[in-house]
C-alpha cells in the first residue's frame, strides 16, 4: 500500500518544482484533496465538468471523482451466513467478534480515508471509542485491504474491513468470500472514487487536457464499470443498463472534512490499534 497511492502523492510533492506527471490519476479522493490544498493540483474545466455531480468534483476543479468502490465488512462463507455476519461498524465491536476481525493499517491505502470518516462522521471522541473498540476486540491490522481479504478467504479470519474490489478479485479466486456494505451507524456507506486531477505546472498542458477529457469520458467509466473492479459510475445515466453494483445508501459525508481528519486518524489508529 505505501508504495500505491501515498508513495505517488510524496513523488508528486517532491517534484512540484518541475513537475515530471502532467495528470493524476488516484484510485481515492483523500490524498487528491490534500495536494489540491496544497496548491500542486490546477484547476480543470470542459463541458463535461458543467454538469459532474457536486459532491465528487471540488468547487475549484482541481480534481474529480468517478467509478466508486465501496468500504465493506467481508466474511468467510464457510464460517458465517449473511444472515450472522456483521452489517456496520457498531456490530464488529460487540464481544462475539472478539480475535476474528482483520483490518489495513490505516497509515496507507483507503483503510485510512475510512477511519477519517469514522471522525468526520462520528465526531472524534465517539471514533476514538470505536478505535479502543476494535482493539478491545483483539482486531489484527496487515499490511493492506487485499491481505485483509485473503485472511477471510483463507480462513485466517472470520470477518475484515477493506474495498469491494478485493472482495471481487477473492470471488474470482474462487475463495468462500461475500461482503456487506459497512454501515456507519445506519445511515450509509463510504464510497470511494476515483480521483483524476490536472498537476499544476503540467510539461505538456495541451495533451494533459486532452487526456482530461478523456479520463473524464462515459466511455471510461463504462470501461471501469465492466473491470474485474466493478465500480460503479458516479453518473447515473452512465450507468444505465451496465451490469456494474448499485451501492445502496452512500454516506452523506464531505470528503473534504474527511480529508482534513486524515492525520488526526492515523495518529489515534496508531495510538490505540493493537
Amino acid at each position: 500500500e505505501a508504495s500505491k497511492t501515498v508513495g505517488l502523492v510524496q513523488r508528486l510533492r517532491a517534484e512540484a518544482p518541475a513537475p515530471a506527471a502532467d495528470v493524476f490519476w488516484s484510485g481515492e479522493v483523500f490524498h487528491t484533496i490534500r495536494l489540491a490544498e496544497e496548491g500542486l493540483l490546477a484547476p480543470y474545466h470542459d463541458d463535461q465538468t458543467r454538469h459532474w455531480p457536486a459532491r465528487y468534483a471540488d468547487p475549484q476543479g482541481r480534481w474529480y471523482g468517478l467509478a466508486l468502490r465501496a468500504r465493506v465488512i467481508c466474511y468467510n462463507t464457510n464460517r458465517l451466513t449473511a444472515a450472522e455476519a456483521p452489517r456496520s461498524l457498531e456490530d464488529l465491536l460487540k464481544s462475539q467478534w472478539k480475535g476474528r476481525i482483520v483490518m489495513a493499517r490505516p497509515a496507507f491505502g483507503t483503510t485510512g480515508g475510512d477511519v477519517a470518516s469514522w471522525f468526520a462522521h462520528y465526531g472524534p471522541e465517539k471514533a476514538r471509542e470505536i478505535l479502543r473498540g476494535l482493539a478491545d476486540n483483539e482486531v489484527r491490522q496487515v499490511d493492506g485491504n487485499s491481505t485483509s481479504a485473503r485472511m477471510v478467504g483463507t480462513g485466517q479470519a472470520d470477518v475484515g474491513l477493506t474495498d469491494t474490489d478485493d472482495v471481487y478479485a477473492g470471488q474470482r479466486n474462487n475463495w468462500p468470500i461475500a461482503m456487506h456494505y459497512l454501515d456507519q451507524g445506519w445511515e450509509g456507506v463510504l464510497t470511494i472514487p476515483n480521483t483524476v486531477a490536472l498537476v499544476q505546472g503540467a510539461p505538456h498542458p495541451a495533451l494533459a487536457k486532452q487526456l482530461m477529457a478523456f479520463l473524464l469520458s462515459p466511455k471510461v467509466e463504462r470501461m471501469l464499470a465492466q473491470t474485474y473492479s466493478r465500480n460503479t459510475p458516479v453518473r447515473p445515466a452512465v450507468a444505465e443498463g451496465l451490469d456494474c453494483p448499485r451501492i445502496p445508501k452512500p454516506l452523506e459525508v464531505d470528503y473534504a472534512k474527511v480529508a482534513d481528519r486524515l492525520t488526526e486518524a492515523i495518529e489515534a489508529a496508531e495510538e490505540l490499534l493493537p
